[in-house]
C-alpha cells in the first residue's frame, strides 16, 4: 500500500513565514490527486515534504502507515518519482540514460536500464529514434514526455508531479493531460500533481485540494463536489463564477438526441438555395465535416472563390459518449448555434442544440432533487 497521510503537518520558515498551516488529509493508494491553488499557498511546499525535500516544522507524514522521518532520505527518494516543470531533465546525457538514471543508482546494469528505458519510450508516447538526442535537441513537450519516463524508470509507487505543463503551449499540454489520464488508468499510480490551473485539476484529479492564504487547506473534495458544492468563500471565487459550466463535465449527455442535418458537398453548394441567416453543413464524401456555409458562402462559390475561404469552422465536435459541457461547446461555438456530433470515425451523425443541451441539464437536476428529497423522507421515517 502507498497511501499517504498528512496528520498536524505544519512548516514554518525562520523568518516566520507559515508556508503550510496545520496540514491534515489522507491521499488514498492509486488515486490521482491535485494540489492547486495560487502562488505561495503552500501546494508545492506540502508536495515536497512527501519526499523530504522539505521538513515539516512539526506533524507526521506517513506512507504506507509508516512515519517517512523514520527512513532514509535518499532511500525514499530513490522509491518516489519526481516530475517537475520543464522535465529538469541532465543536458549532457541522452535521453536514454537520462530515463535510465534511477535504475542505475539502484544497482541495475546500464545495459539493462538502457533497455527498459526503450520500453519507457514506447509507454510515454515517444519515438525510439529520439533515444540518442540531448535534450537541448527536444521540444517542451518531448522533455516533459522524458521527464515522465524518468520518473516511471524504477516502477516507484508513487509520482509527484510539481506544475510538470505549465511551461508548453495549450495544445502540447492538453496531449500531455490526455497522456497522464491514460498512464494512470495502466499503471494506477499513487500521484499528487500540483498546478495552479483549476480546469488542469478537474481534468486530471479524482480528488482536490485546494489550498489557500496562509497555507491553509481549504476543502478537499472529488473534483465535482468542488465545483457544485465550494467549501469557502475562497474555494468559490478560485474556482470562478464559471464553475456551473466546469461542472457540465460530470455530466452525461447520453439524453441529448442529435437533431437531423441537412448536409451539402463541396459538389453540390454552387447549387444550394439558402434563406437568409440558414446555414447548412458541408462534408466530404465519407461525411467529415468541413465547415458551415451561409447564403454568402455560396455565392462566393458561385463567384469563383475557392470553398475553403467561403465555409466558416464548424465549432468544437461532439464526440462519442461525451460529456453535457462538450455538448454545449459544441454548439455555442458553431457559426450556426447547432453543434455537430460526430462518430467514432469522425462522421457527422447529427447536429446539437443548446437548448436541448439546457434541458437535459434540467431533467438532470429535477431526478437529482427528487433522490434527494426520498433520500430525506426515507432517513425522518426511520
Amino acid at each position: 500500500m502507498s497511501d499517504i497521510e498528512f496528520s498536524g503537518v505544519s512548516k514554518t520558515y525562520p523568518d516566520g513565514t507559515t508556508a503550510v498551516h496545520d496540514l491534515g488529509l489522507r491521499i488514498e493508494s492509486g488515486s490521482f490527486t491535485v494540489f492547486v491553488g495560487p502562488s505561495g499557498c503552500g501546494k508545492t511546499t506540502s508536495m515536497r515534504m512527501i519526499n523530504r525535500m522539505i521538513t515539516p516544522t512539526t506533524g507526521v507524514i506517513t506512507i504506507g502507515g509508516q512515519d517517512i522521518s523514520t527512513q532514509n532520505a535518499v532511500r525514499l527518494r530513490l522509491g518516489i518519482g519526481y516530475v517537475i516543470q520543464s522535465g529538469g531533465l541532465l543536458p549532457h546525457r541522452t535521453v536514454v540514460d537520462n530515463v535510465a538514471t534511477v535504475p542505475v543508482l539502484r544497482g541495475a546494469t546500464r545495459r539493462t536500464a538502457r533497455a527498459n528505458a526503450l520500453d519507457l519510450l514506447d509507454r510515454v508516447g515517444l519515438d525510439r529514434a529520439l533515444a540518442q538526442r540531448y535534450p537541448a535537441q527536444l521540444s517542451g513537450g518531448q522533455q516533459q514526455r522524458v521527464g515522465v519516463a524518468r520518473a516511471l524508470a524504477a516502477d516507484p509507487p508513487i509520482l509527484l508531479m510539481d506544475e510538470p505543463f505549465s511551461a508548453v503551449d495549450p495544445v502540447v499540454r492538453a496531449e500531455l493531460q490526455a497522456e497522464m489520464r491514460r498512464l494512470q488508468a495502466e499503471l494506477h499510480k499513487t500521484i499528487v500533481f500540483v498546478t495552479h490551473d483549476i480546469d488542469e485539476a478537474i481534468k486530471l484529479g479524482d480528488r482536490i485540494a485546494v489550498f489557500g492564504p496562509g497555507g491553509r487547506l481549504q476543502q478537499y473534495d472529488r473534483p465535482q463536489r468542488v465545483l457544485s458544492q465550494p467549501a469557502t468563500d475562497f474555494v468559490a471565487g478560485f474556482v470562478g463564477r464559471d464553475r456551473g459550466y466546469r461542472e457540465l463535465s460530470f455530466r452525461s449527455a447520453a439524453g441529448v438526441t442529435p437533431v437531423e442535418l441537412t448536409t451539402l458537398t463541396p459538389e453540390t453548394v454552387p447549387d444550394a438555395r439558402l434563406e437568409k441567416n440558414e446555414w447548412r453543413l458541408v462534408v466530404d464524401a465519407a461525411r467529415h465535416p468541413i465547415g458551415w456555409i451561409d447564403t454568402t458562402g455560396v455565392e462566393g462559390v458561385r463567384a469563383g472563390r475557392a470553398l475553403t475561404d467561403c465555409v466558416s469552422a464548424g465549432g468544437s465536435l461532439f464526440p462519442p459518449g461525451g460529456d453535457l459541457r462538450q455538448a454545449l461547446d459544441s454548439a455555442i461555438s458553431s457559426p450556426s448555434e447547432i453543434g455537430v456530433a460526430v462518430d467514432d470515425s469522425g462522421a457527422a451523425v447529427g447536429g446539437i442544440r443548446a437548448a436541448d443541451v439546457l434541458e437535459q441539464l434540467s431533467r438532470q437536476r429535477a431526478d437529482e432533487d427528487a433522490e434527494r428529497n426520498r433520500a430525506f423522507f426515507a432517513r425522518e421515517q426511520r
